[in-house]
């Protein structure tokens, strides 16, 4: 059911993740790219997905996996503790995360899309 992808996101974080894919990252976009329409073997992502009381990056829900991609503002202790924190409630639903730092997909797109593909149920 369509409702499963969400796991309770509140109507207040739908409009947030509306927000954040207005706005969307430079690094985001670039993976986006590759990502929507299908391109990535078929599988369908949605951009800035609510999962819970949080907002994914991306999301397959055919693989259940999130996507997170972060920039120098996850390299701070205080957010490292709260992605950590994040990753473990995401996970605890049954959802796998990966992370990448922004310069993976500038610096090494084919090997950010080979390890998301080593997650993808083919």
């Amino acid at each position: 059911m369509a409702s499963d992808m969400f796991y309770g996101a509140s109507p207040q974080l739908f409009v947030y993740a509306k927000q954040l894919r207005e706005a969307m990252t430079p690094a985001e976009l670039t993976l986006w790219e590759r990502l929507r329409l299908n391109r990535l073997h078929g599988f369908r992502f949605k951009a800035q997905h609510p999962i819970s009381n949080f907002v994914a990056d991306f999301y397959c829900h055919a693989a259940r996996l999130v996507i997170e991609l972060d920039g120098s503002v996850h390299d701070s202790p205080d957010q490292q503790e709260y992605d950590a924190n994040r990753t473990f409630i995401i996970e605890e639903l049954g959802i796998r995360v990966i992370r990448f730092r922004n310069e993976d997909v500038f610096d090494n797109m084919e090997a950010a899309l080979a390890t998301i593909t080593n997650y993808l149920p083919l």
